[in-house]
């Protein structure tokens, strides 16, 4: 981000009341703040109560789906690997042309590679830690190919929440042996995309698909295997995913999350805005539509430690048209950051509060911006 004592003295006045249209671009433009979204999120939905999704008759191929996200004015977009292999998990070559191509023509910048080895039903027991050796070195494979993958489309960064990793019962798996086998792909993923000059980032949930836990449940955690690849490494290679349903979902405090990682020396690779209610699954709906107060100190908290990377919806909205559903996000999160940029524009005088452990004092100087700037 780009915040200079100029555009914040902006926020009040310029860029006073609600934002929306060419003033929102203006204003996520003058601060340099980067909103992508991924790709998934402009296509038809599926669940297990709609089988045949809610919007069958919407064209989901990648071009589609790429305009889209064009069409909703937002300027980054995230992939899934899985879009440029055939069924034998074999690069297609003509995919990757045709998507640069249309990232050229449609204007907008890849930003992160995402790895899909959760609805491929090879890997139901697990990828990286199946307990089939087979599996666990096919499924590094197509790790190894999707940081290659990444880097001639343009992505900046490999991430991979392991969706199938774990467990959905007591006494299922060897945790011992599972967290070994995790903690070894990491390092070999992170070797590589060292060399590639990629960033490698996972993304923890507590559960979801699996039943009982996922193999990586918490941000804290995964952001503790990143430290102990990048110590290894001699470089800062590998971070973390933040998802902010994902983080609602064992009730932790996000921006907390936010400034432990960066206390850690662990780069945040990616943040994922949506919306979940607390001790929930993860329902990504539209962001800025539960806790504001939540929200804004995430947001604070990314501005706090310097963040400089991209803000992406991952999101599924179920019955809302989805080009309608991503301009929303971005709206509200546009709005929503402009509230965490003004609080920051006065944070000497909420540090003065928070000194003198005034609880109510720390409310009076935050609660103009939260509910009514």
């Amino acid at each position: 981000m780009r915040i200079t004592k100029e555009n914040l003295a902006k926020l009040e006045e310029y860029y006073a009341g609600y934002l929306e249209g060419r003033k929102l671009d203006e204003f996520l433009e003058d601060f340099d703040i980067k909103f992508a979204c991924g790709h998934w999120a402009a296509g038809d939905f599926l669940d297990r109560f709609a089988t045949e999704g809610y919007w069958p008759e919407l064209d989901s191929s990648i071009e589609a789906q790429m305009k889209r996200v064009a069409k909703a004015g937002v300027k980054g977009i995230e992939f899934h690997e899985v879009l440029f292999i055939d069924e034998n998990l074999k690069v297609v070559e003509d995919r990757i042309t045709k998507v640069k191509e249309l990232l050229e023509k449609l204007g907008l910048t890849p930003t992160t590679m995402n790895v899909n080895m959760f609805t491929d039903p090879r890997w139901k027991l697990g990828s990286v830690t199946n307990p089939k050796k087979e599996v666990r070195e096919k499924a590094l494979e197509v790790l190894l190919q999707a940081a290659d993958i990444a880097k001639a489309v343009g992505c900046q960064t490999l991430s991979f929440w392991p969706g199938q990793d774990g467990w959905d019962y007591n006494f299922e798996v060897n945790y011992g042996k599972q967290f070994e086998w995790f903690l070894d792909a990491c390092k070999t993923v992170s070797k590589r995309c060292k060399e590639l000059g990629l960033r490698f980032g996972i993304e923890a949930k507590l559960k979801e698909p699996k039943e009982g836990n996922m193999v990586v449940p918490t941000t804290h955690l995964a952001g503790w295997i990143a430290h102990i690849v990048n110590e290894e490494l001699g470089d800062k290679v590998m971070g973390v995913t933040i998802d902010y349903g994902h983080e609602q979902m064992y009730a932790v405090e996000p921006a907390f999350t936010v400034y432990v990682l960066n206390r850690m020396g662990v780069p945040i690779t990616n943040f994922h805005v949506n919306t979940a209610k607390l001790h929930s699954n993860d329902e990504d709906r539209v962001f800025g539509t539960g806790d504001v107060w939540r929200f804004v100190d995430y947001l604070y908290a990314a501005i706090d430690i310097g963040y400089d990377g991209w803000f992406s919806e991952d999101q599924f909205t179920y019955r809302m048209d989805p080009v309608k559903g991503i301009a929303l996000s971005k709206e509200l999160f546009g709005n929503l950051m402009k509230k965490a940029l003004a609080i920051y524009a006065h944070r000497d005088k909420l540090e003065e509060a928070r000194a003198l452990g005034d609880q109510a004092e720390v409310l009076n100087v935050v609660k103009k911006y939260i509910l009514t700037f």
